[in-house]
């Protein structure tokens, strides 16, 4: 982790000096971004490729001239996929979106070419969902979100970019939830399929019906300065999937999602590797950034940085390993919370999903291990949070790490955090006992509320924690720490104060406050 971190380091302070010099900003802007991926490189050797942007030609052209309509009415499929076959046939370019509401059904992005939406210019997804493609590749994770707006198979250097709002209009009236008893198809905005070189700046992507962007397998995708608004316009309304895709970088965007914002996702063998986020602001109903829930083949070299999360009611970082892949060397710094639930959600389970067949999402506590062996969580950083825990679900507050019997999380720190909580657990809650519920789906709330007001452990091996700083809105009568089957603790800095409207009492819960159940 050491010289990945210089290697960061140096990647951002040639960032920053590029800013203050427009005449090197393309050279020095493209070498730190190299560095980055160069820093969370794979560890077999010469996997990884250096993160680099799409090279597209220079020329352009207006889908307009190919006969679109921008009066919000006329579906422009086909004139929107005959200006990036064309254009792509041409060696690649601009097809640019003039202002105007210009709806279409699914279109299929063609390598070198950058779909560029100008200012005022808003693509809208066709409300009927003939419109969308069926014969594409699907999302196994969730069959029902199989179609989608924006599409690409195997194409490289892509790009997407402007002022302009990709609209998905995906209301429950266009795209129920449920059709009866079965679940109704809900396309998303985009798909994009093992492709390489991508690039997306700017854009404002909202209202999708499903997720939003779904990336499968991809390599060096470079996100930048973007929006998404998706929430409270329908359900699963994910902002950033990312699918066993390899050198990713996140940066200055906004996102506002209905589920997880940021996600990570694992249903191949194929492990989701050097993704960077940083200098983001997110909220999410569900997750700000979450590793899962699928991990089959897992996730390595992840590093979250320099963001603001708020508004997250079911909680805020979740690391999940449940599908037996690994994940490891994860550092998350830097790290502002408002308003949200459990800080801190880190699982190792034993659903053991194969994903060897499309299937949706089960939860039901009875669920039983499907067949995939226990994989691996281990080399966690999360240093550097202030959270402001908000709610008066007590389920969904605290922090919980948690393996299973056998199976250990191993080698985590916390250090330098800061938390308020409400607080209020009361005797009855610090007597409760913690379901194991191995192969159920990992939320935290499944196992209700816990026995500690602020770090719940068990089956763990090797831990620091070290200058945690809480504050509580009323008292608890729970111990601050619970600690069960967990070897290798170390704890320096724990320090409590209850906060009321009357008085302000300090109670010191170093090492030897904390509960222990041999």
């Amino acid at each position: 982790m050491n010289d990945c971190s210089a290697f960061v380091e140096l990647s951002e302070a040639l960032r920053k000096r590029s800013l203050m010099n427009p005449k090197t900003l393309p050279a020095m802007a493209a070498f730190a971004l190299t560095l980055t991926a160069c820093a969370f490189a794979r560890e077999d050797a010469g996997s990884a490729a250096s993160l680099t942007k799409p090279v597209l030609k220079r020329g352009s052209t207006l889908i307009t001239d190919h006969g679109a309509k921008p009066d919000g009415f006329t579906v422009n499929t086909k004139a929107i996929q005959t200006a990036i076959d064309a254009c792509h046939q041409a060696g690649g370019g601009k097809v640019v979106i003039p202002a105007g509401r210009f709806v279409t059904g699914t279109i299929h992005m063609k390598d070198n070419v950058t779909l560029h939406l100008d200012e005022g210019a808003s693509l809208l997804g066709s409300t009927k969902l003939t419109d969308y493609d069926a014969d594409i590749v699907g999302a196994v994770e969730a069959p029902a979100f199989n179609r989608c707006l924006i599409y690409a198979h195997k194409a490289k250097n892509i790009g997407f970019s402007g002022k302009g709002i990709v609209d998905g209009r995906g209301s429950p009236a266009a795209f129920p939830v449920k059709i009866g008893q079965k679940l109704g198809e809900r396309p998303m905005l985009m798909r994009l399929v093992e492709c390489e070189h991508i690039s997306m700046k700017d854009l404002v992507f909202r209202k999708s019906a499903s997720w939003g962007l779904h990336l499968l397998l991809c390599r060096n995708a470079h996100i930048d300065g973007i929006r998404i608004d998706s929430q409270n316009n329908n359900m699963n309304n994910d902002g950033i999937d990312l699918d066993g895709c390899v050198n990713v970088l996140i940066e200055n965007s906004v996102i506002n999602a209905g589920d997880d914002a940021i996600c990570p996702k694992s249903t191949t063998t194929q492990v989701c590797s050097n993704i960077v986020v940083r200098d983001c602001t997110i909220s999410s109903h569900t997750a700000a950034y979450k590793l899962g829930t699928s991990s089959r083949g897992g996730f390595v070299n992840m590093k979250v940085s320099n963001c603001r999360f708020h508004d997250c009611p079911m909680g805020a970082i979740k690391l999940l390993m449940v599908d037996g892949g690994r994940l490891e060397n994860v550092e998350i710094s830097n790290i502002t919370m408002d308003n949200v639930g459990g800080p801190i959600f880190i699982r190792l389970g034993n659903r053991g999903r194969l994903y060897d067949m499309p299937t949706e999402q089960v939860y039901g506590k009875e669920s039983t291990s499907e067949g995939a062996p226990v994989g691996i969580l281990r080399k966690v950083r999360i240093r550097n949070i202030h959270a402001k825990v908000k709610g008066n679900q007590r389920d969904r507050l605290g922090i919980m790490i948690s393996g299973i019997p056998g199976h250990k999380v191993e080698d985590v720190i916390l250090e330098k955090i800061t938390i308020s909580l409400p607080g209020g657990g009361t005797a009855a809650d610090a007597a409760r006992v913690v379901p194991e519920d191995v192969a159920r789906y990992p939320e935290q709330f499944f196992f209700g509320v816990l026995p500690s007001s602020v770090l719940y452990a068990r089956h763990v091996k090797g831990m620091v924690v070290r200058d945690l700083d809480v504050t509580f809105e009323k008292p608890d009568a729970r111990s601050p720490v619970y600690v069960e089957d967990v070897e290798g603790m170390e704890q320096a800095g724990v320090r409590c104060e209850i906060i009321t409207k009357d008085e302000t009492v300090k109670r010191d819960t170093t090492p030897a406050a904390a509960k222990t159940k041999q």
